[in-house]
């Protein structure tokens, strides 16, 4: 155990708007940070990409600049928001000082935590899971099966418990 502790690890947790993240951030810092570690947090944040509008939509409305601006700046609010909130919770849940890294990226979630989890060389991915059923996993993606099938390091999947 003194060999873990003693390691320096980089410990990548991508972090959302939804509880799932902040439930797996809460059991990565309990469960995973010790305390005497020289780890580093990397909290990523992934903004999707933009819906591309044109200048007129399919009902006729028309986007202007300003318009799309304003939803490009509500997106940057969000993610800054986010990480803001999970620096916060790392310095909040933990007794000892980690080393806090921040990410705030673009793109498709499940290619781009991959990509920052080999760019970074990042020793584990820990993320939350939104435990969709089989149905809409299928229709809508999973950021964590992709990520667990394609990521090189070992992959930590936080599911919140169920309520009784």
């Amino acid at each position: 155990m003194a060999d873990v502790a003693a390691r320096e690890r980089k410990i990548l947790v991508a972090v959302d708007e939804d509880e799932e993240s902040v439930h797996a951030l809460s059991w990565c810092l309990k469960n995973v940070i010790s305390k005497n570690s020289k780890d580093t947090l990397v909290l990523l944040n992934v903004k999707p990409p933009r819906a591309v509008f044109s200048a007129l939509d399919g009902t006729g409305y028309l986007f202007s600049a300003d318009i799309i601006a304003a939803v490009d700046k509500y997106s940057n609010d969000v993610a800054e928001c986010v990480v803001e909130k999970a620096k916060k919770m790392c310095k909040d849940l933990h007794d000892v000082d980690i080393k806090v890294e921040t990410r705030i990226e673009h793109g498709d979630p499940r290619d781009v935590i991959c990509q920052m989890t080999e760019k970074l060389g990042a020793d584990v991915l820990v993320m939350g899971s939104h435990g969709y059923g089989l149905i809409k996993r299928a229709l809508l993606g999973s950021v964590s099966n992709h990520c667990v099938q394609n990521v090189k390091c070992p992959v930590l999947i936080v599911k919140e418990p169920k309520s009784s």
